[in-house]
């Protein structure tokens, strides 16, 4: 193992702006009690998801590119301010929601509705369990907290007509409010004996000050300000708007972002630091805290999708651990020279391709024969292609794009922002130059963030989502362990191929290197995952992580109090990834079992994309019916 922290990606659709629950600003006072089980459904799940998206205009745009063809013509440009209140009636709305959904006779419904209902039956069960611990979510982690997310998600937001800017401004001018509410959240967890420890707050507050600064602004050299006039740009270009137009709402940008986004940013940092000197002053796992071994199960189930058990979870990592790690061993083993054949290929240079797009040609090309063709795009089904809106066939565009200097420190190597339903034509991937993965770490992240992972994924399931008869709520439904575990399943899935791109250049050594890298890195994340466990339920203190991480060669002390914090952080994360990946691997065998001789891959995978994404108990049920 290397001594090092292992490479992470997110993948970002629905940001939670809002605290621990969906964001739902409507209460349903009643629903139309005659009329059939589907008519009352629908109403059901269309209220939901209007609800939903209207409330919270990110979650709206990243989602629906033309709104106003999935019912909602109306709405005000909003940021989800976090208070008391709305959290009271958002838990009032999904009482309400579950409320309705269980006077509703399943099996009078259509089998897609079926599907639809079990899927929502669950997850608003899940959800509501959640509401009885208000104040243990974290909007505001060091590593991936609203205060780096929001820039990212304002930078992506696509212009497509007058309206999406002046809603894009609406927005900025409500980042005060925004912010001064999450604050009021971190006061309330404070108060509650649940705030984050002086070190994480230090951090948030570091980059509160760091990502918008003066300066920059000042200079017009900002990513806030340069992506806005580049999206300006090219709306004149297209017509959309006139050069006096763009100078005003350049205007009134670069204002937003010194009179309110500033000084929001301002704000926080000096609220976050009042807020230090009670608490903990370093990461602790969420066992240490009231009930926080039922919040980690809770969360855990939340996160990945699964149903297993704690002790189960365990019973299915530490085999897999002792697995990867004697294939490990197995490996180095083979030859005296392993280890120096192992470094070098690992070197950037070495590998066989070097552009990012030659390797997702590669394995664009590798990875037809077992997983299915992306469907045909459709912009919204029939009537949207009657109004020549719907997309155009064939693989989708993708943009690389290298993350803002300003927001390197606290962004993964790379991430893939999900495109709207109705809009899969347009996908970007983000790569950060400051820890830039090169070689085969650069092609198997581009497999994890692009092709077969994330971009494949997610572009497979919105064109069928869209083409078929499932319901847009499933758009609101979220599957942490289904959407990571798939990248990192698939990403293992191309070391073989980095391994068969070698072979065919005649390099066995690297082939063989390759090999060693695949189990060497599902050794080192089934690991971290079973280090979640321990911090999070076992209450395993960062001495006894430090001396574990020694015994696989992992000493250095900076080095293992940072994996220890960020997972401490960011509890359930490597199992979202780890457990995800376990679990399609059990769903795998489950399906050879079933399907005997009519397995193959290529089924297997066909089955997956066009059933999720899902909870892993969904995706098992309807595996025989499949």
């Amino acid at each position: 193992m290397d001594d090092s922290m292992p490479k992470l990606s997110f993948s970002q659709k629905r940001i939670a702006v809002y605290i621990g629950l969906p964001v739902i600003l409507g209460i349903i006072v009643c629903l139309i009690i005659f009329g059939n089980d589907t008519r009352r459904f629908s109403a059901l799940t269309e209220t939901i998801f209007e609800n939903e998206l209207s409330g919270n205009t990110l979650n709206l745009h990243y989602t629906l590119a033309h709104p106003e063809n999935f019912g909602i013509e109306r709405y005000d440009a909003v940021l989800p301010c976090y208070s008391a209140e709305g959290s009271t009636e958002s838990e009032q709305a999904l009482s309400s929601y579950i409320d309705t959904l269980s006077h509703i006779d399943s099996d009078r419904l259509k089998k897609e509705e079926q599907y639809t209902y079990l899927l929502l039956s669950r997850f608003l069960t899940h959800a509501m369990e959640g509401t009885t611990f208000p104040y243990y979510d974290e909007p505001l982690s060091p590593s991936g907290g609203m205060q780096s997310q929001l820039p990212i998600l304002l930078a992506e937001y696509t212009f497509r007509n007058v309206q999406d800017v002046e809603d894009y401004l609406a927005l900025l001018d409500q980042t005060d409010d925004y912010f001064a509410g999450l604050l009021v959240y971190e006061k309330e967890k404070k108060q509650a004996g649940l705030l984050q420890a002086d070190t994480s707050l230090m951090q948030v507050q570091e980059q509160c000050y760091s990502i918008l600064s003066k300066e920059e602004l000042e200079h017009g050299t900002h990513f806030l300000q340069t992506t806005f006039s580049e999206r300006l740009d090219k709306m004149v270009a297209e017509g959309l708007l006139t050069a006096s137009e763009a100078e005003g709402y350049l205007s009134e940008n670069n204002r937003l972002l010194s009179t309110v986004m500033q000084p929001a940013y301002e704000m926080l940092g000096d609220g976050l630091f009042l807020l230090m000197g009670d608490g903990t002053s370093t990461p602790k796992g969420l066992c240490a805290l009231p009930d926080g071994k039922a919040y980690y199960e809770w969360l855990v189930e939340k996160t990945t999708g699964s149903a297993l058990s704690m002790q189960e979870i365990k019973e299915l990592l530490y085999p897999q651990f002792n697995s990867e790690y004697a294939q490990v061993q197995t490996l180095l083993s083979a030859t005296d020279d392993a280890v120096n054949i192992w470094l070098h290929a690992l070197e950037g240079d070495s590998f066989p391709l070097s552009a990012p797009t030659d390797m997702i040609q590669d394995v664009q090309v590798r990875m037809e024969k077992d997983f299915p063709a992306l469907p045909e795009a459709v912009a919204g089904g029939a009537d949207l292609q009657a109004q020549g809106l719907a997309g155009a066939s064939g693989l989708p565009s993708l943009a690389l794009k290298a993350v803002s200097p300003s927001l390197q420190d606290y962004c993964a190597p790379a991430f893939y922002l999900t495109p709207p339903l109705d809009d899969t034509d347009n996908n970007v991937i983000y790569i950060n130059e400051k820890s830039t993965p090169k070689g085969l770490e650069l092609y198997t992240t581009l497999a994890h963030e692009g092709y077969p992972g994330h971009l494949y994924q997610s572009v497979y399931s919105q064109r069928s989502l869209l083409s078929g008869d499932a319901d847009p709520v499933r758009q609101v439904l979220w599957y942490g362990g289904y959407l990571e575990g798939w990248a990192l399943y698939v990403e293992f899935i191309s070391y073989d191929y980095a391994a068969e791109l070698a072979e065919e250049r005649g390099d066995m050594d690297a082939a063989y290197a390759y090999t060693i890298e695949k189990h060497n890195r599902n050794m080192q994340l089934c690991l971290y995952a079973l280090l979640d466990v321990a911090i999070h339920y076992d209450g395993s203190s960062y001495e006894q992580i430090h001396e574990l991480l020694c015994s696989f060669g992992i000493s250095n002390a900076d080095t293992t109090r940072n994996i220890y914090d960020y997972i401490a952080e960011e509890p359930a994360n490597y199992l979202k990834y780890y457990l995800g990946y376990l679990e399609i691997l059990r769903l795998k065998e489950s399906a050879k079992t079933l399907w005997g001789e009519e397995y193959s891959d290529l089924r297997f995978h066909t089955f997956f994309l066009e059933c999720g994404p899902a909870d892993f108990t969904t995706l098992t049920e309807v595996l025989g019916q499949y």
